[in-house]
This record gives C-alpha cells, structure tokens and sequence, in this order.
C-alpha cells in the first residue's frame, strides 16, 4: 500500500485509538518514547517489521527493540529469562533499559535480525505505554529516522525524515532522554554487558548486577562481517549531512586547533557558552551529561539546517551519560577523533 500523506497525530483518545488501529493493519506508526521517538510496527507481523526497514532504509542484519507495557510481554517473546533480568527489569522498568534474551519462535527473523536473541525494553513515556496496550501487540520500534542521520526527539523531526514512508506520527513532545536505550547482555547468571550505552549507567546497574563490563564496540569500529547483538554497534550512525569532526581536549585547545584547522564556513560545537570561540559560529549542546543528551541529536540536525558542510565537536566527558554521547558521537564522526 503507497502511502501518500503521514499523518500527524495527537496525543488524544481518538489519535491513540487511531494508531493503534494502523498498527493492528500492519501500519508503521512514528511513536514518542522518552528516549526518541521510535518506528512502531506489530513485533510479530514479518511484513509490518518489513516496512520499517524499507522506510529506513535500515541494514536487515541490524536487529530491532521490541517495546512492552507489561511483564507477562515478555515471556511471551523471551524464554530463558535469567534471574539477573528480573532484578534489573524490577529496579529499571519502565525506563531506557534494553535487555538481550533468548527469543521464542513467535519473534520473526526479521525483527531479531537474523539471531536467536532480542532486545526488549518497556518505555517510561505514557503515550508509547497507552497505545502498546491499545494495539494488543508487542511493538518493534527502532530510531524514526532514516538509517544513519541523527535520530529524532520530536515529531517534528520525524514527519521530516518519513513524510509520505509510514502511515502516521503521534506527537508526544520532546523526548526526556534524548539518546537511545541502555543495552544490555547477560555473560553468565552474574554479569552484565553493555552493548550500547544511554542513561543507564554502569553505575547504576552496578546498584543491582554483581559485574558489569563495557564491550570493545562502544568506543571501537566492529568489522562488517562481524555479528553484532545490538542496534548501534555496526554500522556508522547519528551522522547528519555535515562532516563532523570529534577533539578531545580542553577548552583552550580546543579553540586553538579549530582556527588552525577549520575553512571558512566551519561550526565549532562546544559545551556551554563560556566555550565559545570569539569571531567563530558556535553552537552549543549542554554543560551537563543530561543536557548533552537531551540536546545532541537537535544540535546537529540543526547544523543541517544552517547548511553547514564541516562540524568540530569538543568531546564530551565520557562519564556517567556522557559515555553514551560520547558513543554517539563517535559514530556521528565515522571514528574520526582529534586528541589536542
């Protein structure tokens, strides 16, 4: 079915009743989450799944999240559910914390990507919670932006990226968040591994898990043969149009390398406005981990919108939820890092 028109959707009774009844119809609907807004389609409907890949433009190797609204959800997509997840899902759930499991056979191929695993997370944001539940259905629902381009925290963002690709977008305002999900695997009954960061920290799990280790692919380029577990470990993401570059380094060294480095028509993209470098068009993206986030994925496609063509970004500090823009940005970057 060709869709002409996205609509844009309310967060109202008849709106909610109207996305869910797309997606009963096998509809892809863009859905906030307190993360980023998410391309929702029915988990266990290989075609709907299908769609949201062809409206990405997204790698079919690249697996999907599965979003619920109620435990018994979960066993009805998982099996095998370690000890371990109940803990986390009880300390967590609601909230941005994705957990790989063993999957049953109700979950197709194409939602898992190919593995017998599959990440699963249930959404803090009540609009994404109401309409799972008015849909009767499980939802996978990755990034709603094209595959590789910042991923969007606002309606907005989305009707920009898939006007005329998915069925509708129910508006629910500006993401909380702002950066994908924690992702999570399990080594053995003790240990926990982060396959992607985001606001759950390792701190954080650490309040619940025995062990937690950070896998290589948060801060390294996996091979593209390589089987990946997670969204985001693979391939290069979060890019806009504008070439962005990432330097580690104070403030003042900062500046000094963009004025001996950036051609006319350059952006510096630092901290706070105290960073700012005098006769040079800044941006700034947030003097905390939680602002970064909140903030980071605008910001750039701001720079799009400026027509900016060359970006320098000060690099976060890597800590706490800074890892997870850190992360981010070194995938908006294609692993291109200046250390001044």
């Amino acid at each position: 079915m060709k869709i002409l028109e996205t609509k844009l959707l309310a967060d109202c009774a008849a709106d909610l009743m109207e996305a869910a009844r797309l997606l009963q119809n096998g509809q892809v609907v863009g859905i906030p989450t307190e993360t980023v807004y998410g391309l929702a389609a029915d988990a266990c409907n290989e075609q709907a799944v299908r769609q949201i890949f062809a409206a990405k433009g997204r790698p079919a190797d690249n697996p999907l999240i599965i979003h619920i609204a109620q435990l018994r959800q979960l066993q009805m997509i998982t099996k095998d559910v370690p000890k371990l997840a109940w803990a986390l899902a009880e300390r967590f759930w609601p909230g941005p914390l994705t957990m790989v499991l063993p999957k049953r056979s109700t979950v197709p191929d194409v939602t898992s990507g190919g593995l017998d695993t599959v990440g699963v997370r249930m959404p803090a944001h009540p609009v994404a919670q109401a309409l799972i539940l008015l849909s009767g259905s499980a939802l996978a629902a990755p990034s709603a932006n094209r595959s590789g381009y910042p991923s969007p925290t606002s309606a907005e963002h989305v009707m920009r990226d898939m006007q005329g690709k998915i069925a509708a977008v129910l508006d629910g305002g500006i993401c909380d968040v702002g950066v994908e999900s924690t992702v999570i695997a399990f080594d053995d009954s003790g240990t926990v591994r982060i396959l992607r960061p985001g606001y759950v920290t390792e701190q954080m799990l650490l309040e619940v898990a025995p062990h937690v280790i950070l896998d290589p692919a948060i801060l390294h380029q996996v091979g593209q043969g390589q089987t990946v577990r997670s969204p985001g470990m693979k391939y290069q993401h979060y890019s806009p149009r504008a070439h962005v570059t990432l330097v580690k380094g104070s403030c003042e060294a900062f500046a000094a390398y963009f004025l001996n480095h950036a051609e006319a028509g350059a952006y510096a993209l630092v901290y706070d406005d105290a960073d700012t470098i005098p006769g040079v068009p800044c941006l700034t993206y947030g003097t905390n981990g939680q602002e970064q986030a909140r903030q980071i994925f605008s910001k750039l496609r701001a720079l799009d919108d400026l027509g900016v063509e060359q970006v320098y970004v000060r690099a976060p500090d890597p800590d706490g939820i800074g890892l997870a823009v850190y992360n981010r940005l070194i995938r908006a970057a294609g692993f291109e890092v200046i250390q001044v």
